[in-house]
């Protein structure tokens, strides 16, 4: 049954949607979570529907279908003014908050995915690359999280939740360079009640299909 919000959460625990988790949890409203496997049940025509890319996460609030982490956590994050994950429309700090996030969904994972594979940008065409380079997208997120306790100001926002899922993910899988100022922002992000909540729902989820009987 639908709940409340009509706020519908598409996701497997071993996937970006963990982030999402994140910031519906941060929310705090309720919603109702749909766990697909991967395989048939993303590459199914019901599910294609939802998002023609066949991938998690995924949502649904009164109507409107959200895919993609950033896009999803950007648009939470308005959808709840109340939470204040998000600054307020003409805020100067809504600048920062938006060029953060979107350099965490666009440069920085294109640098992290590009390193994890082996991949490195001939020498001379980093500008066609967008990010320039690993080592250059390491010293701009080292910026992000240098200027204070945030990247948008004194308090949390969704920016935060997002980047830090970036850091927190690649400091445990060695796909981020473990500087200092990485490991004091994961620390204090990713110690939230939101980020403790979240996490110990998807590691049970995981440690439930592992021991769940065979079909």
């Amino acid at each position: 049954m639908a709940d409340d919000d009509g706020l519908v959460f598409y996701t497997n625990p071993m996937s970006r949607g963990r982030t999402v988790r994140w910031l519906l949890e941060e929310v705090g409203r309720p919603y109702r979570t749909e766990l697909l496997d991967y395989g048939p049940a993303m590459e199914a025509s019901a599910y294609r529907a939802i998002n023609p890319m066949g991938k998690v996460p995924a949502i649904r609030h009164r109507g409107t279908v959200v895919t993609e982490a950033a896009a999803i956590c950007a648009y939470l994050a308005d959808a709840f003014p109340e939470a204040g994950l998000a600054p307020p429309p003409g805020d100067p700090l809504r600048g920062p908050y938006h060029r953060w996030m979107f350099f965490a969904a666009g440069p920085l994972e294109a640098a992290v995915t590009n390193k994890a594979f082996g991949f490195t940008v001939p020498e001379g065409r980093e500008r066609t690359a967008g990010y320039g380079s690993y080592a250059r997208a390491m010293d701009a997120l080292e910026t992000a999280v240098s200027g204070g306790p945030y990247v948008a100001g004194d308090r949390f926002t969704a920016a935060d939740l997002y980047l830090g899922s970036h850091i927190g993910w690649g400091l445990a899988f060695g796909t981020i360079e473990k500087r200092p100022a990485f490991e004091r922002y994961w620390e204090r992000v990713g110690a939230r009640p939101a980020a403790l909540r979240a996490r110990a729902i998807d590691d049970a989820l995981i440690a439930g299909r592992q021991h769940a009987p065979p079909a």
